[in-house]
């Protein structure tokens, strides 16, 4: 059995369905018992020509052994088969329930951690988490209560009728038991802290391999195909090395297991033979009493399995409860109300910023306000905090009270859900999921039609090339968009932040990909659609942003200058300094074409 804060309740919430599994239980644990006291009427019967029944002795003939033997056997066989199913469907059926619910609750906590708990944790030990530790947790919650309550039941029971046998034969059968127990408490400790080992070395091995999955073409392309293998063959062989000291430990524990059987066999075969030689027992009852220790070793051998499942059991509960524990860093303040009817006006009041495994502010004194409606360009060098800045819009990270504002509200003073419910959003990664390009394009939006997502491809200048594709819409993307080119993963990502028609939209270097050609019309279609929308575009290239409404231009984490492009050409050298050399490139190009 295996006990933790994250379990316990389903003992509770399942507990008619294991009380009917354990009524089951204790039904065949009493009908096996009934099957010693059957062998010892056969052998007597055998030997003696007659059996001794209520205290009449009665002639062993073929009536007696098809009405008193081979008829209540096959009762018992066939009450055992249907008792040994009703506790299987209970007590499985109760783990696969308990499996699904706390898996549930891994991913809904999972999807309300903040963006810095996965900088941490990599992808690799969070499916162990889903995959084999939540495997141990189900296997420990059905089998451990079965393996408990069975062993204590069939050890009573079994006990109870040896002691009523022959007390003395009984208890030095259970000499070696002491011994055991102490024994199997050390190697359960230290099984615990193997199976702990091992869990990490696979979840290791497991973000390797979800690591060099994703970055194969990388991999490729740099012709590091032998240099990555020979990393995985060492975390793959520390990984082994981990599986058998564990098996060690568990191997050992059922070595001490069957030592005790085997030690306890050869008392009873002593002191039992000479107890029939004195006449105390007659053979029957010998083999009788065989039969009932042979139903204690199975209790016996069900303690080691025990500790071995516990061990296990509670060192991936508690990485799991790792998970379950863990609290987000971004929350709703006490007391926020959601924001209704967003308009998109934004001020930033002296905000500085730093990273919570920072060692330094990204964002120094930042302020600006955009007005509602506003198309607006943010420019900088790579690392001046661009993408940091929309992200705080976002609030993908807390930001001090008083230092940024939505519609004139304190962004701490609002619901995250209510904030994000009127953005749109396309990052730089433009992460695509592997599904079909219209599904992706619909993710922002329930219920969309397929009319609506065609328009917001024809948006993005995306219609022409979904058609060449030979299920156009219905296309399923590869993991991460890999079968799509860059320009066309950006677009679709456009697509599917413009079928939200948010209120905000921030597009962050979201048209790198693309020719000049495709982004005028991307550019053409965004003030033509979003008019009396705010819009935030990031920008590398100075041909993107130059027809906003008004440009931010960042240096160090500060903004340097707002304005048009006119004028911050005119007043800041820093970006007349990035617009002439994109000039100076662009012209280059042009000489050497």
């Amino acid at each position: 059995m295996i006990f933790g804060k994250h379990i316990n309740r389903y003992y509770l919430r399942y507990l008619h369905m294991l009380l009917i599994g354990l009524a089951a239980l204790a039904a065949v644990d009493y009908l096996q018992l009934l099957v010693p006291k059957l062998y010892q009427m056969v052998i007597n019967g055998v030997n003696n020509g007659e059996v001794l029944v209520d205290g009449v002795m009665v002639p062993f003939d073929m009536d007696f052994l098809l009405d008193r033997i081979c008829m209540p056997m096959l009762t018992i066989i066939l009450a055992m088969i249907i008792g040994r199913f009703l506790w299987r469907v209970m007590f499985l059926g109760t783990a696969f329930k308990v499996e699904e619910n706390i898996r549930n609750r891994m991913f809904d906590n999972s999807r309300r951690l903040s963006q810095n708990y996965y900088q941490v944790h990599k992808v690799g030990s969070l499916m162990s988490l889903y995959t084999n530790d939540l495997d141990t947790v189900s296997e420990c919650f059905a089998w451990g209560i079965m393996m408990f309550f069975d062993a204590l039941l069939l050890a009573v029971m079994s006990l109870t009728k040896m002691f009523r046998m022959n007390w003395l034969l009984t208890l030095l059968s259970l000499i070696p038991t002491a011994l055991l127990l102490v024994s199997a408490t050390i190697v359960g400790r230290y099984m615990m802290k193997k199976w702990d080992v091992r869990q990490e070395a696979f979840s290791r091995l497991s973000d390797f391999s979800q690591e060099s999955f994703s970055g194969i073409a990388v991999i490729k392309a740099f012709v590091k195909e032998a240099k990555e293998l020979m990393a995985f063959r060492k975390l793959n062989e520390e990984n082994e090395v981990a599986n058998v000291e564990h098996t060690k430990a568990a191997v050992l524990l059922r070595v001490l297991v069957m030592a005790f059987v085997e030690s306890v066999v050869c008392i009873i075969l002593g002191y039992g033979g000479y107890l029939v030689w004195k006449g105390v027992f007659n053979a029957g009852q010998l083999v009788e009493f065989i039969g009932y220790f042979t139903a204690v070793i199975w209790p016996v051998m069900a303690v080691s399995e025990l500790i071995d499942m516990s061990s296990r059991g509670k060192a991936s509960l508690n990485r799991i409860s790792g998970l379950l524990d863990a609290e987000p860093d971004v929350v709703d303040a006490p007391g926020a109300v959601p924001l209704e009817q967003v308009r998109g006006e934004i001020e930033f009041r002296d905000l500085s910023f730093r990273y919570p495994d920072g060692e330094y502010d990204v964002l120094q004194h930042v302020s600006f306000r955009i007005e509602a409606g506003e198309n607006v360009g943010l420019v900088g060098k790579t690392g001046c905090g661009k993408t940091t800045l929309v992200d705080l819009i976002l609030r993908t990270y807390n930001v001090p009270d008083g230092t940024l504002f939505v519609d004139g509200h304190d962004v701490n003073s609002i619901t995250i859900h209510s904030l994000r419910e009127g953005c749109a959003y396309v990052p730089q990664d433009n992460y695509l999921f592997s599904e079909t390009i219209a599904e992706n394009i619909a993710f922002a939006v329930d219920d969309a039609t397929r009319a609506e997502v065609e328009e917001a491809a024809t948006l993005a200048d995306l219609y022409s090339n979904v058609q060449e594709f030979h299920q156009g819409y219905d296309t399923l993307l590869g993991e991460r968009g890999v079968t799509v080119s860059g320009g066309q993963k950006q677009r679709i990502s456009i697509a599917r932040a413009l079928m939200k028609k948010a209120p905000i939209l921030i597009l962050d270097d979201s048209v790198s990909a693309v020719d000049t050609q495709t982004e005028r019309v991307i550019l053409e279609n965004l003030r033509r659609t979003r008019k009396g929308k705010t819009t935030i575009l990031i920008a590398h290239r100075i041909s993107t942003i130059q027809q906003m409404d008004k440009l931010l231009y960042m240096e160090d984490g500060r903004i340097a200058a707002v304005g048009t492009h006119d004028a911050l050409y005119e007043s800041c050298p820093g970006y007349r300094k990035m617009v002439d050399l994109q000039k100076l490139e662009e012209e280059g190009g042009a000489d050497h074409a």
